[in-house]
């Protein structure tokens, strides 16, 4: 039986613009991330860059590598070191899956997003590929072609 999750319940705290430019999204699942409390007021203050990361299995767990994550001002000597690898929280069968598909088919597992749901920050992680340069070209004539018909419609309707 599955929760319904509302808008409301889900809080983004970062986005990876560039991962969707990059790369053709083909599963997205959500996992947890260890984190250490100057972590978590970090991100909640928009601290975290999502850029350069990336997901990778060793050893039969998940780790997130290369998020970068400020230091919190506050914290003195608790802080954290912004660049460490963090463990991503999933079940051992979605560890699986994963590892399987990346070794077999030459995905790639990126973070997509970061966001806080019942009060615990969640990673969206997706298995994408590579994007051609034509592909990209193709995405961004979609793109300005939407806007145009989109402007259209708007002084059409004034």
């Amino acid at each position: 039986m599955s929760k319904v999750t509302h808008a409301a319940d889900v809080k983004v705290l970062a986005r990876n613009k560039r991962a969707r430019h990059e790369y053709h999204v083909d599963e997205t699942l959500e996992a947890g991330i260890v984190l250490a409390g100057s972590e978590v007021k970090s991100i909640r203050a928009g601290k975290v860059t999502l850029v350069d990361a990336f997901a990778d299995v060793d050893r039969g767990e998940a780790w997130l590598h290369q998020m970068d994550i400020g230091v919190y001002a506050f914290a003195h000597g608790r802080n954290h070191d912004p660049r460490r690898k963090r463990k991503l929280l999933l079940h051992r069968s979605e560890i699986d899956r994963l590892v399987s598909k990346v070794r077999e088919k030459g995905y790639t597992l990126v973070p997509l997003s970061l966001y806080e749901k019942k009060g615990r920050v969640k990673a969206e992680l997706a298995l994408v590929h590579g994007k051609q340069s034509w592909d990209k070209r193709e995405d961004s004539k979609k793109r300005e072609s939407q806007r145009e018909i989109d402007r259209a419609m708007a002084s059409r309707r004034r």
